[in-house]
């Protein structure tokens, strides 16, 4: 069973840069037609779809975020990572990684708590 865990610095000021970091243990990122997520949920509203790495390296973004979003890997680490430039208070939210393959979300991180405050 694949595990994943979220880390990352909780308190980001605006304007700055929130990076969060997925490590997975129990699998590989470059397992064949397994995709990572990102996806996150502000406070009293549902999850918001980030963004995705593939098992090859490809990426894909949520038109919305698109702009502010880059998601990269480390294969030697077996982890993968997300950085939201120029934040707002709009982006306070739990922010969970996962796994997806065959449009079957079967692992989730615990989540991590962003906050963006000055």
């Amino acid at each position: 069973q694949v595990q994943l865990q979220e880390s990352g610095p909780g308190l980001v000021k605006p304007s700055q840069t929130l990076s969060l970091t997925c490590t997975v243990s129990g699998g590989s990122i470059t397992t064949t037609d397994y995709f990572w997520h990102w996806i996150r949920q502000p406070p009293g509203k549902g999850l918001e779809w980030i963004g995705t790495i593939g098992y090859e390296g490809s990426n894909s973004y949520s038109p919305s975020l698109k702009s502010r979003t880059s998601i990269s890997r480390d294969t030697s680490k077996n982890q993968f990572s997300l950085q939201l430039s120029s934040v707002t208070p709009e982006d306070t939210a739990v922010y969970y990684c996962a796994s997806e393959t065959g449009w079957h979300f079967g692992s989730w991180g615990q989540g991590t708590q962003v906050t963006v405050s000055s």
